[in-house]
């Protein structure tokens, strides 16, 4: 239904502001998500609103060419005729960051989407976060307790590292992910759902977030009916959450699942306005804001916090070699890998630890920590390696003691490696559990 004439006033004078309006150009072309327009003048990265019959879209301009400027919007494009109006915007819609956050869901552009009315702000986010001085970072010296006793005996994570969850769908990333939300050390847990379906967003935050989890958490979601723009910037919301409290002198567990659908909404909006696709569909400037994404985890300098992160990685036919997740593998400090036969025999968190590592492991641990861990990882690793042998009887026991030992310690060490969704084992729990495990091995 169109609207009458006070109703556009109004909306115009919304998106304007106090802010004098620039020139407006008009709408030339609509090819699938691109939307081309000539006659205005508007920086990349600038906001604009264009007419349609049911109001006004917001799109941003992601390219040009002479005097073209090619849009992306914000939502779908029902609606736009040939011609339309398209009026560049002074002024962005300002991130409200505060304390007051805590407990709340924002979508992508970080406007509260919990029907728990709006939020009162003590400070605003006008610019995007400088860069850090690599060298002012303070150092990964502290371990981070995630309550999950399969990470934080075998691949111990450092306040501040940048770590990786690799897995396919349907093995229990969500689950690990819940799971950390409630057994964390961290002062703050800021969780970025990125396009997931939707029914997934409620019941992360109801059932695996729950009650306790949310008070001190704030979720962004951007689910995959949202356009490829707000997908991409419900990531970067995320990242500015988390900035904002690291600033504050708090630790931060940032959890973004996943890292996989922030690039394929980069692919679509890269190949919607004609950049020529580099490795396996994706232009190169997806590899360009990979890092520059992760780079803004970490510990912070002096005076400030840190920022924890776990990216999860869609390993799409559990393909390890998939460009993204390669690609996420060089940048972060680690990875863990999830099986899907570990998640089939039910075992549950389904962490396969001979794939996985720690990078960060040797510096936040002691020399004992790491040399239990590796005779743990050496046994499971022995069983893995000749597991079929062992299923089919074809192995005669005291042909090699090391698989000899990984056979006689196999139940002990899948109760150790196994954890029920709801337990929280602390870190100090854990390294005492892992010393009794050992020492079993040793008797």
């Amino acid at each position: 239904m169109s609207l009458n004439l006070s109703q556009r006033l109004n909306q115009y004078q919304n998106h304007i502001g106090q802010s004098k309006p620039k020139v407006a150009g008009r709408l030339t072309r609509v090819i699938g998500l691109t939307l081309e327009a000539i006659g205005c003048q508007a920086a990349v990265g600038s906001l604009c609103m264009v007419e349609s019959s049911t109001g006004f879209i917001d799109a941003e301009v992601v390219g040009f060419e002479e005097d073209k400027i090619y849009l992306m919007p914000s939502d779908n494009v029902q609606g736009i005729l040939p011609g339309a109006k398209v009026i560049p915007v002074a002024h962005k819609d300002q991130l409200q960051l505060s304390m007051d956050l805590l407990g709340r869901v924002l979508d992508a552009r970080g406007q509260p989407i919990d029907n728990l009315g709006k939020m009162p702000s003590t400070s605003e986010n006008n610019l995007p976060a400088s860069k850090l001085n690599p060298l002012n970072r303070k150092p990964i010296n502290q371990p981070l307790d995630v309550g999950i006793r399969a990470i934080n005996s075998m691949l111990t994570v450092g306040m501040g590292q940048r770590i990786g969850l690799f897995a396919g769908s349907g093995v229990g990333k969500s689950v690990l992910l819940g799971m950390m939300t409630r057994g964390t050390a961290a002062d703050v847990i800021v969780v970025g759902l990125i396009g997931e379906r939707g029914r997934e967003v409620k019941e992360f935050i109801e059932e695996i977030l729950g009650e306790a989890g949310r008070k001190r958490a704030v979720v962004v979601a951007a689910p995959a009916d949202n356009a490829p723009l707000m997908r991409l910037k419900g990531c970067e919301t995320a990242l500015t959450v988390a900035e904002y409290f690291r600033d504050q002198g708090l630790n931060v567990l940032l959890l973004i699942d996943s890292i996989t659908r922030y690039a394929q909404a980069q692919r679509e909006i890269a190949l919607a306005v004609g950049e020529p696709p580099a490795t396996k569909g994706y232009p190169p400037s997806v590899f360009a804001k990979l890092p520059a994404l992760v780079e803004r985890a970490g510990n912070g300098g002096d005076g400030q916090g840190s920022i924890t992160a776990f990216f999860t990685v869609l390993s799409e036919g559990d393909d390890m070699q998939d460009p993204i997740a390669d690609a996420s593998r060089a940048i972060l400090d680690g990875h863990i890998v999830l099986s899907r036969e570990l998640a089939d025999e039910g075992h549950y968190p389904a962490i396969d630890v001979a794939k996985s590592i720690s990078r960060v492991m040797p510096a936040v641990t002691s020399e004992e920590h790491q040399q239990q861990a590796r005779i743990v990882k050496q046994l499971y690793s022995n069983y893995q390696n000749s597991k079929d042998l062992i299923s089919i009887g074809a192995y005669t026991k005291g042909s090699d003691p090391g698989i000899d030992a990984a056979i006689k310690i196999k139940p002990k060490m899948d109760k150790f490696l196994q954890q029920g969704m709801k337990d929280v084992i602390t870190y100090d729990d854990c390294l005492t559990q892992l010393a009794a495990l050992t020492s079993a091995f040793r008797a």
